[in-house]
C-alpha cells in the first residue's frame, strides 16, 4: 500500500515502468488479501480446505488470479526494461504510458480469465475423478494447465530479457572503451541489473518452485486425503507462505532505493503541511 500510494501521489513517478511497478504492488496486495481469506476459512472450518467445498472456489480463484497477475507483471517489467535499454539509442520506438496501461489491462484480463475458469465450470465439485488433493475442489488437469505454462513463462522470459540487457550494456561498454571514453556508468548499470536479476530469480525460484512441485505430486498421487494428512497439508501451507513472502519481497526488490522512496514520502508529508499552512494564511 505504501508503494501504491507513493507512486500514485508523486507526479515524477508516473512513468511507464512506474505504472508496471504500481500494478505489481496491486497484484501482491490481491495475493495477500486472498491468502488472508483462505487462512480465515482454514481457521473457522479446516475441513473444507482439506476435503474441498464450494466455498473454496471463489478464494482459490482469486488466489490463482492474483498469482498469475504477479507473474505476468514480473515478465512485463523484464520486457519493458529490455526494450528501454535496447531501444535507448533509437527514436523509432519508445515505451510510452499508453503501452504500459495496455499491458496492465491485458495482464489482468488474461489473469482473470484463466483464474476464474473453475468458477465457470472447470472444477471437480461433483466428481471424484481427477480431483486435486491439495487444492480441492480444483481439478488436477486444470492445475497442470495453469502451472506448467506459466512457470515456463516466469522463468524463461526473464532469463532472456535480463541476460539480453547485460549483453547490450557490456557491448556498449566495450565500444566506449575502444573509443577511449569513460565506462563507469555502464559498469555500474551492468552490476545493478545483474544483481537485481539474480534477486528476482532467487525469489521466484524459492517462492514458486515448491508450489510447482506440489502440483506435480498432486498429478502423480493416487492416495486419498486421510492417508496424506497432515504432512502434505503442512507442505501446502508452507508453499502459501512462500508465495506471500514473494509478495513482500517484490516491493523491496523493485524499490531497492529505499532512501528515494523515503524521500518521496517525506516530500509528500512536507507538501501536505505546506498546503495546510498556505490555506491557513
Amino acid at each position: 500500500c505504501t508503494v501504491i500510494f507513493t507512486r500514485l501521489a508523486t507526479k515524477d513517478l508516473h512513468k511507464p515502468i512506474s505504472i508496471l511497478f504500481c500494478n505489481l504492488a496491486v497484484s501482491d496486495l490481491f495475493s495477500s488479501f486472498s491468502g488472508f481469506w483462505i487462512s480465515m476459512l482454514f481457521i473457522t472450518n479446516p475441513d473444507i480446505t482439506i476435503f474441498g467445498s464450494e466455498d473454496m472456489l471463489a478464494p482459490y480463484a482469486l488466489y490463482t488470479t492474483s498469482i498469475l497477475s504477479t507473474i505476468y507483471n514480473l515478465v512485463s517489467i523484464g520486457v519493458e526494461r529490455y526494450l528501454a535499454v535496447a531501444e535507448s539509442m533509437r527514436t523509432r520506438f519508445r515505451v510510452a504510458r499508453n503501452h504500459s496501461i495496455a499491458v496492465v489491462f491485458i495482464n489482468w484480463v488474461l489473469a482473470f480469465f484463466l483464474g476464474c475458469l473453475p468458477l465457470m465450470g472447470w472444477n471437480c465439485l461433483h466428481m471424484e475423478k481427477s480431483v486435486s488433493v491439495l487444492y480441492s475442489p480444483f481439478c488436477v488437469n486444470y492445475l497442470i494447465f495453469i502451472a506448467i505454462p506459466n512457470c515456463v513463462v516466469a522463468f524463461i522470459i526473464p532469463l532472456f530479457t535480463y541476460l539480453g540487457i547485460i549483453i547490450i550494456l557490456r557491448k556498449r561498454k566495450l565500444r566506449m572503451k575502444a573509443c577511449g571514453q569513460a565506462t563507469g556508468t555502464y559498469k555500474s548499470a551492468e552490476i545493478q541489473v545483474a544483481r537485481t536479476s539474480i534477486f528476482i530469480w532467487l525469489l521466484a525460484l524459492i517462492s514458486y518452485a515448491p508450489f510447482f512441485a506440489g502440483v506435480i505430486f498432486d498429478a502423480t498421487n493416487h492416495q486419498c486425503h486421510i492417508d496424506l494428512y497432515p504432512g502434505v497439508y503442512i507442505f501446502r501451507n508452507c508453499t502459501a507462505m512462500l508465495i506471500t513472502i514473494n509478495c513482500l519481497g517484490n516491493p523491496l526488490i523493485y524499490t531497492l532505493k529505499l532512501k528515494t522512496l523515503g524521500a518521496k514520502l517525506k516530500a509528500l508529508k512536507c507538501l501536505s503541511i505546506n498546503r495546510v499552512r498556505a490555506c491557513t494564511i
